[in-house]
């Protein structure tokens, strides 16, 4: 089996660690027990690019146990819990493509290594998978029969594809799933996010200004649990519906160039480029801490940052210090990519289950109808979501009620009145 990992040695304690976020993801461990029963996913080509963490690991073996063949290779350079790759090859037989750290040049041969497995159905987080398979590997594209999407970034990249016409084969939304961002994006990206901060920074949260910038459903959740902290949260928005909603939340709401002025610690959650640029640098006070937890490092202009400043080190593991030239310092965390997966573990396991659920479903679903369906960007059936919820719901011990046929016929009617 072909793979490239960090350590083998690493294997026990990565084991270890998928078997604890086993434990808090119930709705997936149901499918995988039907998958392992069942084979759905038999002769099913399969290569995912994914943060790869203990609840991706998750995610991996069931589609193995489903019948699927799968190769992994890391959305991101810095994401990857090397003790769970080393886990994942050495005691699941799990090809993984992936090293915390590795340079650009070498994410981009995992990325072909993966796509050497020559997929049927392609798993993203971010696009990458797609845009290489589109820009350097179309005779990949005969084989395919459609992809899932774990991310905005993604989701974003994917319908520009399909708008301009680019896109090969149909792709499944699985970022949209109510079930998926609703949860994942608020109650994981809000916990994580801030988790990775202190881990980074050991900072006191309480009474500092603490600046979102965004606010759909990563930043509703960053500024919850920042909130929650004690921080004084400012958000910044482009869009008027989202900043009026962030101001009937009850948060401080401005322009960021404003807000450069008076933040000590910023967040960036777009998923867009050059958000906070040299201008809000030249503004921000002496010791100000910028993160972004946002797919991709582009959120903040770090080029700019680079030529203002006269010295840059790095003072503690994930924070680097920048001396401007007037002598202010600024802390950059985790090279400007998601701090949640680069100083902390990423979401917790429990909202994982569901989207990792999605994923696990809309494989399923992509297998039975991809050869169906058009070249574009679909939401996740609502059955699908619909289930999902119910056996999370189930799970946590919760019954709730179903409407009568009284009910039902009511609300699909229109003849009865006051």
């Amino acid at each position: 089996m072909n793979y490239d990992v960090k350590d083998l040695a690493l294997a026990k304690k990565g084991k270890l660690r998928i078997e604890w976020a086993e434990r808090f993801m119930p709705v997936l461990g149901h499918i995988k027990k039907k998958f392992a029963k069942d084979k759905p996913l038999k002769g099913v080509k399969l290569a995912a690019c994914l943060h790869v963490t203990s609840e991706t690991a998750n995610l991996m073996e069931t589609l193995k146990l489903g019948g699927a063949t799968v190769a992994l290779t890391a959305s991101n350079p810095l994401s990857t819990q090397d003790d769970v790759s080393a886990a994942l090859v050495k005691h699941y037989k799990i090809p993984v493509f992936a090293i915390k750290g590795e340079n650009n040049r070498t994410y981009y041969q995992h990325i072909d290594q993966a796509l050497d497995n020559n997929p049927h159905i392609t798993m993203d987080d971010g696009a990458d998978l797609v845009s290489i398979i589109h820009s350097k590997r179309r005779k990949l594209l005969g084989e395919i029969i459609g992809g899932t999407e774990e991310t905005t970034t993604g989701v974003i990249r994917l319908k520009s594809m399909a708008k301009e016409k680019v896109l090969e084969y149909p792709i499944i939304a699985v970022n949209d799933a109510n079930t998926k961002h609703l949860f994942d994006n608020r109650y994981g990206t809000g916990q994580s996010t801030v988790d990775g901060i202190i881990r980074a920074t050991n900072i006191l949260m309480a009474g500092l200004n603490f600046v979102v910038a965004g606010y759909g459903w990563c930043g509703r959740g960053v500024a919850m649990r920042a909130r929650g902290a004690g921080a004084k949260v400012i958000v910044c928005e482009v869009e008027p519906l989202r900043a009026l909603e962030a101001v009937m939340d009850g948060y401080q709401v401005m322009s960021l160039k404003d807000a450069a002025r008076i933040g000590d610690v910023f967040v960036t959650v777009t998923g867009d480029k050059t958000v906070i640029t040299k201008d809000h640098f030249l503004r921000m006070k002496d010791g100000a801490i910028v993160a972004n937890s946002g797919h991709f490092n582009v959120e903040i202009d770090i080029p700019s940052l680079e030529k203002m400043s006269k010295g840059k080190r790095t003072i503690r593991e994930f924070v680097e210090e920048y001396t401007l030239k007037s002598g202010r310092k600024i802390y950059l965390l985790g090279e400007g990519r998601l701090i949640n997966l680069v100083a902390a573990e990423g979401h917790p396991a429990v909202v994982m289950d569901m989207s990792f659920a999605n994923q696990a479903m809309s494989a399923l679903f992509l297998l039975k109808q991809g050869k169906k369906l058009e070249k574009k960007v679909y939401p996740v059936p609502r059955e699908i979501d619909d289930d999902i919820a119910r056996m999370k719901l189930k799970s946590l011990g919760i019954t709730i009620d179903r409407l009568t046929p009284e009910q039902r016929k009511y609300l699909a009617g229109w003849e009865e009145g006051t």
